[in-house]
């Protein structure tokens, strides 16, 4: 049984059409990315996760129980960060946690305690005194403190600086250690490359890929720099892979597109003074994705 599953998921306000026909399977023990511009639908999809909205049509399961019949137990059972974290503001930080806890009937005080102290932060201020960082730590504990078998995290790391990001990071690798699972929603690419073991795009409501990150950095550019030890080789043709962005000397600069096999193929034909061939990040995967997709 999947973590998650969704099949053929629509939603639509008006004659706008939000999701469109989307498939998606998570399988437990595993932190996947959702990534994807502002307006995709990944909220929109969150939200129906949660059973906190209804689909026009599809199915939307978590751990085999329908998201929608069963929204209340399952929020009970899912940890869950929104993009956009809304607490009371006359409460203290501890107070906050005691009412999420008493809601879902269970003695979290040892855990928040303990992941207050990891992120440092002080529960026995009134929430509205907090700083943003302090609202999204608090945010965050809240999601965490149960012990989830699934989290949903919406942008956890919003308004985080970065070392705290990492104590953030190290808390939920061990979320996957202990064999429970992670939706991760992030804009930052490079988050997502360092956390999750498999990365979900979602464009204009659809499933666009659905990869392990070292199969979709597969096909993104490489960049790559050429100084061959003869100047007469810059006339020959090129692979079509190979596009030519900057010609200087006995050098080219440039990206290459697919197995990188190929073009070391290709320049075993030639005397090659130096090479350098760039690993690409999830940025350059995430540009390139797009752009090949505008394309066509």
């Amino acid at each position: 049984m999947s973590a998650i599953r969704v099949e053929q998921l629509c939603k639509s306000y008006g004659s706008r059409q939000i999701l469109r026909n989307v498939d998606l399977t998570v399988e437990k023990g595993k932190l996947v990315g959702f990534l994807g511009p502002n307006g995709a639908g990944k909220t929109t999809t969150i939200r129906i996760l949660l059973g906190l909205l209804e689909s026009d049509s599809g199915v939307s399961e978590i751990f085999g129980q329908n998201c929608r019949a069963n929204g209340k137990q399952l929020r009970e059972e899912v940890g869950y960060l929104p993009g956009d974290v809304h607490l009371y503001p006359n409460l203290t930080g501890r107070a906050t946690l005691k009412f999420f806890a008493n809601a879902r009937k269970r003695n979290s005080e040892t855990e928040y305690c303990r992941l207050a102290e990891v992120f440092g932060l002080p529960l026995d201020k009134k929430v509205r005194s907090y700083s943003t960082g302090m609202r999204q730590k608090l945010g965050l504990i809240q999601a965490l403190m149960h012990k989830p078998a699934l989290l949903i995290l919406d942008e956890p790391t919003s308004g985080l600086d970065p070392l705290v990001r990492k104590v953030v990071f190290e808390e939920l690798r061990n979320v996957i250690r202990e064999g429970r699972t992670i939706l991760f929603s992030s804009h930052l690419l490079d988050e997502v490359e360092e956390l999750c073991d498999e990365v979900v795009i979602l464009r204009d409501g659809t499933i666009v890929e659905n990869q392990k990150i070292e199969t979709l950095r597969a096909h993104a550019l490489k960049r790559v720099e050429i100084t061959f030890k003869s100047t007469d080789l810059l006339k020959l043709a090129v692979p079509e892979q190979l596009q030519i962005l900057k010609r200087d000397g006995n050098s080219i600069q440039g990206t290459w597109s697919g197995n990188v096999e190929l073009l070391l193929n290709w320049l075993r034909r030639f005397e090659i003074q130096d090479l350098i061939v760039e690993r690409p990040d999830l940025n350059d995967l995430f540009i390139t994705y797009y752009s090949d997709r505008i394309k066509n």
